[in-house]
């Protein structure tokens, strides 16, 4: 809800501050006095282009602000927090400078932002309907959207979209899956071909390194002969076939013997024992020396093993770095060919499973279709029966959803789009014989603006059957009296009061018997004084005896008591029930 307007150097408008009502507030004045310029200032802070044409004579540059009552989890609050503004005591400052020369400024909450965050917050929370802001609704897509805000039918749009995301995610797994196939059999055959290859070598785990061990011995078999030849005829002369030579193993049993014959209390057993474990360990030192001397490698065995090192080297290389690396990619492999092979029977399960997921969606495009009639049609007669009582007997609006018919021929999502399978027409004839042209064509400012007023009316009083707690728009209307007098223009004023029940409206009008409706009533004038700087606009609010002197001009162009007399009663009979 608008809390205040404010307005500084805006056209014929130097400064003014402006407090609408929460219900209905009517602004009045004379043609040409500057009642426009308040619709300006409203656009300006709703992210539209800036004019610099509009800025007061004189003046360096434009400013309007509008300050927005907001709840906590309403979608502008939601917008602004991203945006890094939140809302301060539950309120919003949407504010937009045009300069005279350089580029124009919004801010929010005194935080400098784009202005399309200004146009998606105030989209939310105000609605124009004059001449130029009209052509919005000619839109098939606010048109549906109008027509799902009435119909409350938010539970069904969840679960269409739902059903549809789902055949979206399963129509992108599907094309990943067709256009990946000529590179999945590529794969195949590399996968395969490299299998064959580590089979036919047919690795062991660290068997590389035992045969590089074994070539090493080959390389160097001579110095491996001298060397433990030489340490076994230390050890023990006779495994070289040396009995009479005493070897360390003798020697050290020897020397266990003689410490064992002391019959003297000393250390000397201990010692022995010590010593006699030597002796052990040197024996099992000479039994491992006499394998290495009893292992026969052959110098023709190095041709062999340096062939298959040089195969096995071959799959480290591709495959490794360990050969237990590259036996654990042949097995992984081995699944990755079942998988691929089986690429064919996995597209065919998903098109089983898209298929599915298709006649979902289309049984909850069904029930969408089934809601937006029934509201269409309950909306396109009640749209009706207010147009009647706005001085257009005759008109009607047809809103016609047509579902698209399933044709499993062209394939892909037909009918369905993101939405639903419905085409939404807002068909609207202003008067009787007329044919029925699309909303925005068919009508002048006028018929369109009170055409709007009956469909916020209605929408209105649908929204308070689901739910009184929603968020209040603020609506304001333009135009909305052109071609409209006598009884008609009572009957206008008083839906204007009835759209004001369950939101904030501001209509801009030069009819007394729609002003005398509102709430609150706001006056711009002419300023006397002229200057170099042009004639200056003044906005201020009339109430009691100011009022009542404001309504009797609307009606006669004079201050006389009968005039007076007219607006006092119609101000009393003004009054909603």
């Amino acid at each position: 809800m608008l809390e205040e307007l404010e307005i500084r150097d805006l056209g014929p408008i130097r400064s003014a501050v402006l407090t609408p009502a929460a219900g209905m507030t009517a602004i009045t004045g004379e043609t040409g006095a500057g009642k426009s310029m308040l619709l300006n200032a409203i656009r300006l802070i709703s992210g539209d282009t800036a004019d610099v044409g509009r800025v007061s004579a004189g003046a360096d540059a434009a400013w309007a602000q509008g300050v927005f009552a907001v709840g906590s989890m309403d979608q502008a609050a939601v917008i602004a927090a991203e945006a890094g503004a939140e809302p301060e005591d539950g309120e919003l400052f949407l504010s937009r400078s045009v300069p005279v020369s350089g580029r124009s400024r919004a801010t929010l909450n005194g935080r400098s932002v784009p202005r399309s965050v200004l146009g998606r917050i105030a989209e939310e929370l105000v609605t124009i309907h004059g001449q130029a802001d009209q052509l919005r609704i000619a839109s098939g897509t606010r048109q549906r959207e109008f027509l799902d805000a009435v119909a409350g039918d938010q539970a069904e749009l969840d679960a269409y979209h739902g059903a549809w995301e789902a055949l979206m995610a399963m129509d992108e797994r599907l094309e990943r899956l067709t256009s990946q196939q000529a590179s999945m059999r590529q794969q195949a055959d590399y996968l395969r071909e490299s299998i064959e290859r580590i089979d036919r070598v047919d690795p062991h785990p660290g068997e590389d390194e035992e045969l590089k061990a074994r070539r090493s011995r080959i390389e160097n078999a001579a110095e491996i002969a001298q060397g433990v030849g030489g340490a076994l005829a230390a050890l023990d002369a006779s495994a070289v076939g040396e009995p009479d030579a005493p070897g360390a193993v003798e020697l050290v049993t020897r020397a266990a013997q003689h410490l064992r014959s002391i019959r003297v209390d000393g250390p000397f057993a201990d010692l022995a024992d010590r010593l006699e474990s030597i002796g052990t360990d040197l024996s099992d030192v000479v039994f491992g020396l006499s394998r290495q001397i009893d292992m026969d490698e052959g110098v023709d065995d190095l041709d062999a093993i340096n062939g298959r090192i040089h195969e096995l080297d071959e799959l480290t290389r591709r495959w490794g770095p360990t050969l237990a690396d590259v036996i654990a990619w042949r097995d992984k492999a081995v699944l990755d060919v079942e998988d691929l092979d089986a690429s064919p029977e996995k597209v065919a399960e998903l098109e089983d499973e898209r298929r599915r997921l298709f006649e979902s969606a289309l049984q909850a495009a069904d029930r969408l279709s089934e809601v937006r009639r029934r509201a269409a049609s309950e909306l396109s007669a009640r749209v009706g029966e207010e147009l009647s009582s706005l001085a257009m007997a005759g008109a009607g609006l047809e809103i016609r959803v047509t579902p698209r018919d399933l044709d499993r021929n062209r394939g892909g999502t037909w009918p369905l789009d993101a939405n639903g399978r419905d085409d939404i027409a807002f068909l609207f004839t202003p008067f009787p014989g007329s044919p029925q042209l699309p909303m925005g064509k068919s009508a002048s400012g006028g018929e369109l603006s009170r055409l709007m007023l009956a469909l916020e009316l209605v929408a209105a009083e649908r929204r308070m059957e689901y739910g009184p707690d929603s968020p209040a728009m603020t609506f304001i209307f333009d135009e909305v009296d052109a071609g409209v007098g006598g009884k008609s223009a009572v009957e206008l004023g008083r839906r204007l009061a009835r759209l004001a029940r369950g939101a904030q409206v501001i209509v801009v009008t030069h009819l007394a018997q729609v002003a005398s409706w509102a709430d609150a009533q706001f006056v711009v004038s002419k300023g006397e004084r002229s200057s170099d700087d042009g004639v200056a606009t003044t906005v201020h609010e009339v109430r009691g005896a100011d009022r009542e002197r404001e309504i009797a001009r609307m009606l006669s162009g004079s201050e006389s008591e009968t005039s007076l007399d007219h607006a006092r009663e119609l101000l009393a009979e003004s009054r909603l029930d």
